[in-house]
């Protein structure tokens, strides 16, 4: 019988309000602390539990490095899956890029936070409940004001489910989910780097 302090990962998925094999993906990618029993039966700290709703509570995050000073470049992700934001927070957080990164749950409060405050790099789900990533990247075209941003689909759609959607705009840089993070990282990398050359010219 689990301690007070600790729970199942049934017990877990009950309290996140998600699948059990939801919370085994996050426990194997180590989102959500647990460690198994002799037995070999797993255990969550009910602390961790908290911890995770913590996090996929709000819709921003925060992961900041300065380089030489440089503003920090701004990333926006619009993701409407809370385990999915939870992996891209984790991460995005331990890469170390010189960037702030805020989430949005939906593409309408995706396109409210660009109004607001105009992100350097978008990564965006595409597949969501009222206005989808793809009306949230064909607004962001639109506007010439926009027009430098670095923006990344994110999907698991395939190759014939993109094209009947239009296909992949140019000048966007697609990502197959599951998303491949060594590649992710690489972009991020690039685009944060793109950006200080921006902030402080050469020479």
């Amino acid at each position: 019988m689990p301690s007070p302090d600790v729970c199942t990962t049934q017990k877990a998925a009950e309290i996140l309000g998600v699948s059990v094999t939801s919370v085994q993906q996050l426990v194997e990618s180590g989102v959500i602390e647990a460690w198994k029993t002799k037995g070999g039966h797993r255990r969550i700290p009910l602390a961790a539990v908290q911890a995770y709703m913590g996090a996929t509570s709000g819709h921003v995050r925060t992961a900041l490095s300065h380089h030489n000073g440089a503003a920090p470049a701004s990333i926006l992700v619009v993701e409407d899956n809370p385990m999915q934001r939870a992996l891209y927070d984790k991460q995005i957080g331990s890469w170390a890029l010189p960037a702030v990164v805020r989430f949005c749950e939906t593409g309408y409060q995706a396109l409210i936070e660009i109004a607001r405050d105009k992100p350097d790099i978008l990564l965006a789900d595409i597949v969501m409940e009222g206005i989808d990533g793809y009306e949230v990247i064909r607004t962001i075209l639109a506007d010439p004001v926009l027009a430098n941003m670095n923006i990344a689909m994110l999907s698991s759609l395939t190759p014939e489910q993109l094209a009947e959607r239009g296909g992949v705009p140019p000048g966007v840089v697609f990502f197959a989910k599951p998303v491949n993070y060594d590649e992710l990282r690489g972009y991020l990398r690039a685009c944060c780097a793109q950006q200080v050359r921006r902030v402080i010219p050469a020479g």
